[in-house]
């Protein structure tokens, strides 16, 4: 399970790698909070043990994390 998590996971950071290049305003600089917020009440329907607090800190990491790593990879292809 932990394994198909960190799979995912990486499809999701190379997917948001991809949507940041295409962004008027990108990474860390576009961030939009509120559709962040909606993402999460949308998967506390699938989670409901862990709810929306902790799913928020939880896509925090994975957002914050994505992101560091699509800015690093557009860094080096510069």
């Amino acid at each position: 399970m932990d394994a198909r998590l960190a799979e995912l996971l990486e499809q999701r950071a190379l997917v948001a790698a991809r949507v940041q290049r295409l962004k008027p305003v990108g990474y860390f600089a576009g961030r939009d909070m509120d559709r962040e917020r909606r993402l999460v009440e949308r998967m506390a329907e699938h989670a409901p043990r862990l709810g929306a607090d902790r799913l928020a800190a939880i896509m925090d990491s994975v957002i914050t994390a994505g992101l560091a790593a699509a800015e690093e990879e557009a860094a080096r292809d510069r």
